[in-house]
């Protein structure tokens, strides 16, 4: 049989109150309620039946969505923007549930951004361990030779990182123009990464756009346009973080 109960400050974490490590100093705190008794136990399990509050504040158990936003540029990828630009929520507007951006991609930068209410499925894809390919495609300035691109495997130096593509290819060069178009594949995502690595090489991206992420790609969707992930896709983003 399934032990469907789960710990505490996960179950407050994925609803999207907070993180996971604020979540368990609001326990330590004595600031949650576990049907109305104070809980201070890290790694108490509830279930999904339990009424939990959070600083007087009920957190509520959505569904977990799953959504793949094709990014246009001059959007911001956060759910607000103290300055009022439009945020990549906005292009999701209809959607009841409270969705989150899967890492980031610049205010300039088009293409794949994952949308989602599951703080772990997030996590396990942002963070860098789990080595998940994320697919470029960046226009540059200049024509960098072969030494150059061989740099981009080996790292450049950028402030306090090392920015580092996994592969890259040439996909055209125009001579007249001085620009290259590259295609590069990341499995880290520093802010940044691709325009900063290229700008330490000397060439400038004039255009960037994320072509797939993972087993994702952007095949029938537009600019602006946004679709649910399908419970196989889902599964198989999973199974390629965990290497299953």
């Amino acid at each position: 049989m399934t032990d469907k109960n789960e710990r505490l400050q996960k179950v407050i974490a994925q609803s999207g109150l907070t993180s996971r490590r604020k979540a368990e100093g609001y326990i330590t705190d004595g600031k949650v309620k576990v049907n109305g008794q104070v809980v201070t136990e890290l790694g108490t399990k509830v279930a999904p039946s339990d009424t939990i509050e959070v600083d007087g504040i009920p957190v509520e158990k959505e569904e977990f969505v799953y959504y793949m936003l094709y990014k246009p540029r001059g959007v911001i990828s956060s759910v607000k923007d103290e300055k009022g630009r439009k945020v990549v929520t906005d292009l999701l507007a209809e959607i009841p549930e409270r969705v989150y951006p899967v890492g980031r991609l610049d205010y300039d930068s088009s293409g794949i951004l994952l949308l989602t209410n599951d703080g772990e499925f997030a996590n396990m894809l942002m963070h860098p361990k789990y080595e998940v390919d994320k697919v470029y495609v960046a226009k540059v300035k200049g024509l960098p030779s072969k030494t150059d691109l061989a740099q981009l495997k080996k790292g450049v130096k950028e402030g306090q990182d090392i920015l580092k593509a996994v592969n890259y290819n040439v996909l055209s060069v125009d001579k007249k123009k001085d620009s290259m178009l590259l295609e590069l594949t990341l499995r880290e995502g520093k802010n940044r990464h691709v325009r900063r690595m290229m700008e330490g090489l000397g060439y400038p991206v004039e255009k960037l756009k994320r072509e797939s992420y993972g087993i994702l790609t952007l095949d029938g969707l537009q600019p602006g346009k946004y679709r649910a992930l399908t419970p196989k896709e889902i599964k198989q983003m999973r199974n390629l973080a965990l290497k299953l």
